[in-house]
């Protein structure tokens, strides 16, 4: 059996994002039997537009974006927070892949298995932006594993100035979030 393919994007653009680091580090942690990819064409995506989204119209920089999470086993999003919800490039990216107006393709966000984490600055991390991308998904009816959240709180503080996860609480939901969105995908 070959290994489950996990599509990790980080709603994070910066060069030295900790989200983007998050995603390095459970590329680290890996259960067995698992791999992940690291998404770097977000700062690509053009803004959404409905007069574009069909399969002969869509930017070449979509097509891809959707033939990877058709393709995946599962997502991994690691998203930071920006005043109190997700950054715009990544709801961006979301709303190019969760639609299928003519009916003819599927819905690649639909009941795909995906696991939510994020790392932030601030006391609360990632809480609000979380909440809101668990929203967004309850629309696009993606699968997202419920527990453990991993919330990188003062993020500055859990990583070292080379980006790699240093805090073991961090380190150890990290690897219980990749094992339970591994038993999602397998029991589906």
């Amino acid at each position: 059996m070959s290994d489950l393919k996990i599509l990790g994007i980080s709603g994070s653009l910066r060069a030295d994002s900790h989200n983007t680091s998050l995603l390095r580090a459970a590329q680290k942690f890996t259960p067995d039997g698992m791999q992940i990819e690291i998404y770097e064409g977000l700062r690509d995506i053009p803004p959404y537009d409905m007069d574009f989204d069909y399969p002969h119209t869509r930017p070449e920089v979509v097509a891809d974006l959707r033939r990877r999470v058709n393709e995946a086993d599962g997502l991994l999003i690691a998203t930071p927070e920006f005043n109190y919800s997700i950054p715009g490039v990544l709801k961006n990216a979301i709303d190019w892949v969760s639609t299928d107006w003519t009916r003819t393709e599927g819905q690649p966000l639909a009941r795909k298995p995906a696991a939510i984490m994020g790392a932030a600055p601030t006391n609360f991390g990632s809480v609000r932006a979380q909440l809101a991308l668990r929203q967004a998904f309850v629309w696009t009816d993606t699968d997202v594993v419920v527990k453990p959240e991993v919330i990188a709180f003062r993020s500055h503080e859990r990583f070292d100035d080379e980006g790699n996860l240093i805090d073991e609480t961090t380190i150890g939901l990290l690897r219980d979030l990749l094992s339970a969105l591994k038993n999602k995908i397998t029991e589906k």
